[in-house]
């Protein structure tokens, strides 16, 4: 590794969100928002915290590893989940404009609150924005690439492994026919998938240490936005609850159980 990248710090700023538990059945408010009264740290951000935590541990040089979430008041259980992962510190940006924010308004405030992180930080420093796939609310994982697209950084998604070699970001990526190996130059955005590693769970000892680990929170007008600047441009017109599944089919076994398994498959065309 050249030297002014040895001896430069690093900042890894993760995002992790506060979702829904998928273990619970998913509701909507009269607002037609996703009822989000009950919620854990997603399980797809725990791949980039943990990617972020390996690339701070293999370093020679000083790695900061700070989370970042936007979300209620409750959002702040993601950001402490993620101190007691390994998260150095962490940030939670909360404001009531953001209830039922969409993509554009989602990023344009992680944008605000990412510049604001970093300017936290040391400022001479490298830094390197890390998220999961995707939402496990929203799913649309247009995130990283919008991000990108704000803060005017390099973007590579669908990582599956990383690592810094020679002062750049080494990723490797599979795509649907093929697995590519690429390099970046930081500062970059990327996005892991939940291919990219096993997630560590924390022991007592280290959810203690992250009683102690500092958690900023932040409204709009702390990062230097307006309600307006996060205005969702599209509208919820209708939710409607999944339909009940129907009772399946019971075969009742008389000698002839097989054949009427058969014939159901044929006529399900699974077979």
């Amino acid at each position: 590794m050249p030297e002014s990248a040895a001896g430069t710090p690093l900042h890894i700023i993760t995002l992790v969100k506060w979702v829904p538990d998928s273990q619970l059945e998913r509701r909507f408010t009269e607002e037609r928002r996703i009822d989000r009264s009950e919620g854990i740290l997603s399980e797809l951000d725990e791949y980039p915290l943990e990617a972020a935590l390996q690339i701070k541990e293999a370093a020679d040089r000083e790695v900061r590893v700070s989370a970042l979430t936007v979300g209620p008041a409750g959002a702040a259980t993601a950001a402490k989940k993620a101190l007691q992962i390994g998260a150095d510190d962490a940030f939670l940006l909360s404001d009531d404009a953001l209830v039922g924010a969409d993509v554009a308004g989602t990023s344009t405030a992680l944008a605000a609150a990412i510049e604001h992180v970093r300017a936290d930080g040391d400022t001479d420093g490298e830094h390197l924005v890390i998220t999961g796939m995707a939402s496990e609310d929203g799913e649309s994982g247009a995130v990283p690439a919008q991000l990108a697209e704000r803060l005017g950084l390099n973007l590579v998604t669908q990582a599956t492994a990383l690592s810094l070699e020679e002062g750049r970001l080494v990723v490797t990526r599979a795509s649907a026919t093929e697995q590519q190996r690429l390099a970046a130059a930081l500062p970059a955005v990327v996005s892991v998938t939940d291919q990219a590693n096993d997630p560590r769970y924390p022991n007592f000892k280290a959810i203690m240490a992250a009683k102690k680990k500092p958690l900023t929170p932040w409204s709009l007008t702390d990062v230097g936005l307006s309600a307006a600047a996060v205005a969702s441009k599209a509208t919820v017109l209708t939710t409607d609850a999944r339909p009940p599944r129907s009772a399946g089919e019971i075969i009742t076994d008389e000698g002839d159980a097989g054949l009427k398994i058969v014939e159901f498959l044929a006529k399900e065309r699974v077979l």
